[in-house]
């Protein structure tokens, strides 16, 4: 009976302790954490600890400063964890930062009527290397080099006629080919 007594007289002496001296604490880790949450419940986290490790403690040892202890070292733990959580996060924006930064040079570099060009370039002279020797050639002296169907006509010993059944052949075979990309030309 006597140590249940003295169980309750020492569990009224540390209640007493901590309602006293509850503010004082809150303030000292408040101060470091600047969360008053993380404050409370690191006061509380210290204040168990403190509790239940009363026994190693002599009866004459200074209360305050073993709980200032016990805060300081949790609220130094707290940051710590807190430091790495930041870095972390840092390391994963500047990672995004730099994704995003690629991705914007890379659109800004873009320029999609030359990629576009490109595509009709390579396209057209697939298309001409498809077509019949004589329809390619007169194509391209007409095109290309512009020279007159008369010229043509001399420089080929073909009629005019000839040579403009030859271009519309191949102007024929081009718009097959460019048929997807006239209508965006169109556009």
């Amino acid at each position: 009976m006597q140590e249940t007594e003295q169980k309750t007289t020492s569990l009224r002496q540390f209640s007493n302790f901590f309602l006293e001296n509850q503010e004082k604490f809150l303030a000292f880790a408040y101060s470091y954490l600047r969360d008053k949450e993380e404050a409370e419940d690191i006061l509380m986290e210290a204040m168990i600890t403190l509790w239940e490790n009363k026994e190693k403690w002599a009866k004459d040892s200074n209360w305050h400063g073993l709980l200032l202890t016990i805060i300081k070292n949790k609220a130094l733990n707290f940051l710590a964890h807190q430091e790495v959580r930041l870095r972390a996060e840092e390391e994963i924006s500047s990672h995004k930062l730099r994704e995003l930064n690629l991705r914007v040079s890379t659109l800004e570099a873009c320029n999609p009527e030359l990629i576009f060009d490109k595509e009709i370039q390579h396209i057209v002279q697939k298309a001409l290397l498809e077509m019949p020797e004589q329809s390619r050639r007169i194509f391209i002296l007409s095109r290309y080099q512009n020279t007159p169907n008369k010229q043509i006509a001399e420089q080929l010993g073909l009629s005019v006629k000839s040579v403009e059944f030859h271009i519309t052949k191949a102007l024929k075979i081009l718009r097959t080919e460019l048929k997807d990309y006239l209508i965006s030309i169109l556009f």
